[in-house]
């Protein structure tokens, strides 16, 4: 696995409809073979990483309970998929370790090429950051080639820089599968398919829609909504905001292409700290390089205050985040709404900073690639202003090869600086690996979300 990956684990306001979720695999049942007394019911198990959501797992239920010790990895095979562990539950997830139950759960290497259900321009698991070039910043970012010109995407463009493949797998029993009664269900060459999907954490948002009667336009949201949320109670926001690959694709979109929205609704990141979370799927570019947002802009914020109202949302501890498009938006927005957000944590993205000095004011977190020219040459813009107003900024060099321990320590280290603003950029060369075609622009992204204590920083920020 990926040292990186972060394993992640209701009606909003104004004018809304609840929208119909994304069919993520098929739904024929199997035929039971003779010899083969599973139920003919295989669900596919989903999860998101840093480079979008994988097919990590499949489980297929049996007719009676499963003695965990009968299986190994060579129990099933999965087509075109390497099976990695092999083990029973008393229900179709994942589990640190086996347990005699009705179901027999065959995990699957999420390094494998078939694995990655977000598929961008550059391939498979987050190739490209954006939909037609990857020089502008609004779509990637990265600032390789040039910007608008150089034909990225700009504001109004409605085309997909990536595909929601449907997660399913076709397996087949290749050993004995044994019940704790001592009844042995024989290999056999029956093929089964997914008839289901579990999409860890992605299911456990709703998708709406939202219609803004000051600027006319509609948006599409997903809306976390804590899992014991109390009305009397008052609890944070966190806005995300994707990146340009993402538009039109689907409503759940800004879900599966990454961590930016599903990390903050993980078991471990909600048992720290109960928190909404939204995730507009925006239909077209909102901003690009000339920094002349569309009315979706507007809309965001408008949103943001509709679900404010609807839900028992602590005004004065709402975030924001976003990569590259988003990080330009979140930029944006805490310039021209400045009491809307308490904090933001900004991924790959810049605003001019000639506008900038009204962010002296706001609670940052700045993260970027050295090698990501066009981000990196913005955000150290925007610092310098900071600075100049007089606002303290924490500043620190990461390496992004990092491990889950290095980067907490580093976020020890770099808030001992006590800054209202910090920035953290890391090491040319290390976003990306060797021989990856992804960009350090994108690759910034892959690791961000995967930092638990930056989240912790921004969770604390209130206004």
């Amino acid at each position: 696995m990926d040292r990186r990956t972060l394993i992640a684990g209701s009606a909003a306001a104004g004018g809304v409809a609840m929208l119909g979720s994304v069919a993520y695999g098929v739904t024929e049942r199997n035929q039971t073979d003779s010899g083969n007394r599973n139920t003919g019911e295989v669900t596919a198990i989903t999860k998101v990483y840093g480079d979008g959501q994988k097919l990590v797992a499949v489980a297929v239920e049996y007719d009676s309970d499963i003695d965990d010790s009968s299986l190994s990895t060579n129990t099933f095979a999965v087509t075109g998929r390497t099976v990695t562990k092999v083990y029973a539950n008393k229900e179709a997830a994942l589990a640190d370790r086996g347990r005699n139950g009705r179901y027999v759960i065959v995990e699957l290497s999420p390094d494998d090429e078939a694995a990655a259900l977000w598929v961008t321009q550059q391939g498979s698991a987050g190739g490209s950051s954006a939909s037609p070039s990857p020089s502008s910043s609004a779509s990637s970012g990265s600032g390789d080639s040039g910007g608008v010109g150089a034909g990225g995407p700009k504001v109004g463009d409605s085309t997909p820089g990536g595909t929601i493949v449907a997660a399913k797998a076709t397996l087949t029993q290749k050993g004995t599968v044994t019940t704790t009664r001592g009844t042995r269900y024989p290999a056999g060459d029956a093929t089964m398919t997914t008839t289901s999907v579990v999409n860890l954490i992605v299911d456990d948002f709703k998708q709406f829609t939202y219609d803004d009667p000051a600027t006319g336009q509609t948006l599409k949201y997903n809306l976390f909504v804590p899992k014991n949320y109390d009305p009397r109670r008052r609890y944070p926001l966190v806005l995300f905001m994707h990146d340009a690959s993402v538009v039109n694709v689907a409503a759940q979109g800004p879900l599966v292409q990454g961590l930016g929205a599903v990390c903050w609704a993980s078991d471990a990141d909600q048992a720290r700290h109960e928190s909404f979370v939204l995730a507009p799927e925006y239909g077209s570019v909102v901003v690009d390089d000339t920094y002349e947002p569309s009315t979706l802009f507007d809309t965001t914020a408008h949103l943001v205050e509709a679900v404010t109202k609807k839900y028992s949302i602590d005004p004065k501890r709402r975030y924001t985040t976003g990569q590259s498009m988003g990080a330009m938006m979140s930029l944006g927005l805490n310039i021209k709404y400045p009491d809307l957000f308490a904090a933001a944590y900004i991924v790959a993205g810049q605003w001019p900073s000639d506008v900038a000095a009204p962010l002296a004011d706001k609670k940052l977190w700045i993260v970027v690639s050295q090698d990501d020219d066009k981000s990196y040459s913005g955000e150290n813009a925007i610092t310098k202003v900071i600075a100049a107003e007089g606002t303290k900024v924490g500043t620190a060099v990461w390496d992004g090869q990092s491990t889950a321990a290095q980067f907490a320590a580093d976020v020890r280290t770099l808030e001992k600086q006590k800054a209202p603003v910090n920035y953290a950029s890391f090491q040319t060369g290390t976003t990306v690996e060797s021989g990856s075609s992804t960009s350090a622009h994108m690759g910034t992204w892959h690791i961000a979300y995967t930092i638990p204590g930056i989240r912790d920083w921004i969770m604390r920020q209130s206004l």
